[in-house]
């Protein structure tokens, strides 16, 4: 039964949602109460039907809450219940069934979560801290693009705070790497090749900057995504070889002791046969082909040099990369 507004719970979340429960001494209701304990043994009941019954579970705190193998599915439900800002801090949820929960904004830290459902669950700036990831169900969980260390970072770094911008992107590197290594156990290796680039990402954060450590690990992601995004590494060679067949476009190659550039003084059709010459001789000059019909000259010897070295590095980036995706 719904409490007056003399005697209801005094919990407000920061999207102005309300509790109608009874309040108790505190001023809160039993679920909102921190200084409460929920390791009773009809808790986990009580929860369950306090969820079933439209109870407001936003906020509610289960610190240390011995919860495991509770239900908080929301049977014939579109979405499921909305645990938005709740602290469940060290909670036992081993076991527990949570499919499609929402936990946006709530933290999770060091929370066991051994056999837990989490299949579709909402997990949007939730503190995912040193939880226990044994054989839990994580298809389709949804993280968010940042976790809340990552954002707490990037607002110490504009703070100058570089001490805890530091700490933070050391705890997002842990996080990640946590979702890394059990989504491999579970076989989910599309999800843990996200994980891995924003785990090795998060460790270039904390590398002093500027360094060529940090400058090389950035060259790495830009190039190839860490190893995770081996179209990337296409891109790159195309864009490389347009480059350069503009640059031998402009500064000529030779043909038959003939030299071809581009003349102002040629029509925009003999310009074009001479672009694509270069196209040409740029791409078999990339792959170190080099039939030898064509020749640089000039400034072009250097063009040729630096993309046929890059050339061949980038094509066994290639098939490094390949490889690796799909042996996954």
């Amino acid at each position: 039964m719904t409490s007056t507004s003399e005697d209801r719970c005094l919990y407000c979340d920061p999207d102005g949602y309300q509790c109608n429960e009874p309040q108790t001494d505190s001023g809160l209701c039993y679920w909102h109460d921190p200084m409460i304990i929920k390791n009773n043994k009809d808790d986990v009941k009580n929860l369950e039907a306090h969820a079933k019954n439209g109870g407001m579970l936003r906020g509610i705190s289960l610190k240390n809450a011995d919860l495991s193998g509770i239900d908080l599915v929301n049977h014939h439900h579109k979405n499921g219940y909305d645990l938005s800002h709740a602290d469940l801090y060290r909670a036992n949820l081993s076991g527990a069934h949570l499919f499609s929960i929402n936990f946006e904004h709530a933290s999770l830290m060091k929370a066991n979560l051994t056999n837990t459902n989490l299949h579709c669950a909402n997990l949007k700036n939730c503190n995912l801290l040193g939880c226990i990831w044994n054989n839990t169900k994580i298809k389709k969980l949804n993280i968010g693009d940042k976790l809340v260390q990552e954002v707490q970072a990037k607002k110490a770094v504009k703070d100058f705070d570089l001490v805890l911008a530091h700490d933070l992107y050391e705890q997002s590197e842990e996080i990640y790497r946590d979702l890394r290594k059990h989504s491999e156990r579970e076989g989910i290796f599309t999800l843990s090749g996200r994980f891995i680039q924003k785990e090795l990402t998060m460790r270039r954060y904390q590398m002093p900057k500027p360094s060529i450590a940090r400058l090389m690990s950035k060259i790495v992601d830009l190039f190839c995504g860490y190893g995770e995004e081996p179209l990337r590494v296409v891109k790159f060679s195309i864009l490389l070889i347009f480059i350069c067949a503009l640059l031998y476009f402009f500064t000529g190659i030779r043909i038959d002791g003939e030299p071809f550039y581009f003349q102002s003084g040629d029509s925009l059709l003999v310009n074009l046969e001479h672009f694509l010459t270069c196209l040409y001789y740029s791409v078999v000059t990339f792959t170190t082909l080099g039939y030898g019909e064509i020749t640089p000259i000039g400034i072009s010897r250097a063009i040729a040099a630096t993309e046929a070295f890059t050339g061949s590095f980038t094509i066994a980036l290639f098939v490094v990369v390949f490889v690796k995706k799909m042996t996954r």
